[in-house]
């Protein structure tokens, strides 16, 4: 029988304990962007079993890639990058990852501190770049047993004497080696329970590849422990059931966040009308999931109409909310009051923030429901509201049925296709905007880049959480979007059965809806970006299947056999009449009032 080969680690202690930690602390998803600097921990990660290692050349891509995989995993995932600029492009990633509550660990290897600022290649000053987007960061200490007699010689270094005896340097690694334990223990346990990204930053000095078969013995690790709220329910319940009018708005939320129960509640009280989004990742059919129906055909009427949808209470849960109509209806008519329910933090969106509820959103309801009120709240606040709703969207189907090809055409025949048990990643601008107005399956999982609502990493974001998925992933996304991140082509993680919609209508088309002298030589190339482009061309180079539709009747056909299995991922793109698609929105709104 054949003898198995030693584990080998590197022979540089501070590599070897960020691995090391990492294993550990269960963080098993690894994107490597190739570099030299870095090498200790490549090889590190690529040589132990625990790790499952990725090799994206685009710093911006991969950690939108990793923002995936995290977003599926709901645990940290971690980006490794040489020293210099490439840790820079981490940036977009890092805020959206702040923002939407991602557990990112970002390991940036460095230069010693001796060799910034001295006119060598690849050295910034890499410390606290993402500040204040981080939930926690660890600038570590250079070892001084490694590639000691360098240090030694080096007369800019000031971190031990120049003529500093062997025993010396053991007794300052063992210091610097506790150090950077107890940085490495707090900053990954705040990964964890703070579900967020946090930055490693690594000083490492040639030579990079040397391996050991000694391991390091680590004596500062921690189990990270999620603190409890124990807030008091009682005022909340006064407040509860004495309002006649109660406004549930729900923003981003992962699947599953809201138990049945608790749904049912909410749609037979007659004093709740409750406001969904897409992202929301909740759907009944006694709930209003486009807001904008709702909201825009009263806008003639703003005074009449909006003192009767006006809430007393307003709760809203979860994340970031797309509608900017119900946000300047909520900014003009206020609630008395205004709960965020969430277990980190409260924006205070309407300017009227009474209380920021620190519980998930079934604990809180939970003890809620379990205190009943005396007698039924009397009030007819859903059957109100709701009606209203109802007549616009009829309104808004028979506009639909008789209008011309067009971006709205196009969401609207996409949706009807979408299969029930799919994940769809949607794109930033006006892909999620479009996907709040129509319906989709009660079982299709949706998820966007909220966070910060870029257009950067769309597409690298839904490859990395269709890699982990075990379901299809369509995305949806527009012609800007996609060439915006098209290095995430450049990518070997495409499943065969991921899906990719492309709305090419030549340029930012959601520019047209906003006020501007539109069609001039300035207006389209600054603000809307005119272009010709198409993605035949790069999905060949991809090998990904590519076909391409610019009619309702083509669309149709082809969303007839696009979801069916292949050997390679697809690509649809449905090009749309650029000058007409504002104004095709802007009348649906019309048709309702």
């Amino acid at each position: 029988m054949k003898k198995k080969p030693k584990q080998t680690y590197s022979e540089i202690p501070l590599a070897q304990t960020i691995v090391g930690f990492c294993a550990l602390k269960n963080i098993k998803h690894i994107i490597i962007s190739p570099g030299s600097r870095n090498a200790p921990l490549n090889l590190g990660f690529t040589q132990n079993d625990v790790f499952i290692t990725y090799s994206i050349v685009d710093e911006r891509s991969a950690a939108f890639f990793a923002l995936g995989l995290a977003q599926q995993l709901k645990h940290p995932v971690a980006v490794v990058c040489t020293s210099g600029s490439a840790l820079l492009n981490y940036y977009p990633a890092v805020s959206e990852a702040f923002y939407s509550d991602i557990p990112l660990v970002v390991i940036s290897a460095d230069r010693l501190p001796h060799r910034i600022d001295v006119g060598d290649g690849q050295t910034i000053r890499q410390p606290e770049v993402f500040e204040p987007h981080l939930e926690a960061s660890a600038y570590l200490k250079p070892d001084v047993i490694h590639a000691s007699e360098t240090l030694l010689a080096n007369p800019s270094q000031k971190l031990v004497s120049s003529n500093a005896s062997k025993s010396f340097l053991i007794a300052e690694q063992a210091k610097i080696q506790i150090y950077n334990e107890e940085q490495l223990d707090l900053v990954f346990n705040k990964a964890i329970t703070e579900s967020g990204p946090v930055h490693i930053n690594v000083p490492l000095e040639e030579p990079l590849y040397g391996t050991t078969v000694d391991k390091i013995v680590f004596q500062k690790v921690t189990v990270p422990v999620c603190t409890e709220n124990n807030d008091q329910f009682d005022t909340f319940n006064v407040a509860w059931n004495s309002a006649t009018k109660k406004m549930i708005l729900v923003g981003v939320l992962p699947p599953n966040s809201i138990s049945e129960n608790i749904l049912e509640s909410w749609a037979t009280d007659p004093s709740i009308i409750v406001l969904t989004e897409k992202t929301s990742n909740i759907k009944h059919p006694r709930f209003i999931d486009a807001i904008d129906t709702l909201i825009a055909p009263l806008e003639n009427n703003l005074e009449f109409h909006f003192e009767g949808l006006q809430p007393e209470l307003l709760i809203s849960i979860g994340g970031m909310v797309v509608s900017k109509k119900i946000k300047n209806f909520l900014r003009s008519f206020p609630p008395n009051k205004h709960w965020h329910i969430h277990a980190k933090k409260a924006y205070d969106t309407y300017y009227v923030l009474s209380d920021h509820i620190k519980t998930a959103p079934n604990i809180f309801f939970d003890q809620l429901y379990s205190s009943k009120p005396s007698k039924p709240i009397m009030s007819s606040y859903n059957n109100d509201v709701y009606s209203i709703y109802n007549k616009n969207r009829l309104k808004g189907l028979n506009y639909l049925n008789q209008i011309s090809f067009s971006d709205l055409k196009a969401f609207k025949a996409i949706f009807n296709s979408i299969p029930e048990d799919i994940q769809l990643q949607l794109a930033n601008s006006s892909t999620i905007r479009y996907a709040q107005l129509f319906d989709l399956p009660k079982t299709v999982k949706v998820f966007c880049n909220r966070g910060t609502s870029g257009i950067d990493g769309s597409t690298s974001t839904a490859v990395g959480a269709a890699f982990t998925s075990k379901i299809p992933t369509l995305l949806i996304t527009g012609d800007l979007s996609f060439f915006y991140d098209v290095n995430a082509l450049w990518n070997a993680y495409w499943k065969s059965n991921f899906r990719l919609i492309i709305i090419n209508n030549q340029g930012g088309g959601i520019f047209r809806i906003l006020p501007g002298q539109k069609d001039t030589p300035e207006y389209d190339q600054y603000y809307e970006t005119v272009h010709n482009r198409n993605a035949k061309e790069l999905c060949k180079s991809f090998n990904l299947g590519y076909s391409s539709v610019r009619s309702d009747w083509r669309l149709k056909m082809k969303l007839r056999t696009f979801f069916k299995s292949t050997n390679r991922p697809q690509v649809l793109e449905i090009f749309t009449p650029r000058k007409s698609n504002d104004q095709v929105l802007l009348n649906y709104f019309k048709a309702m009032q």
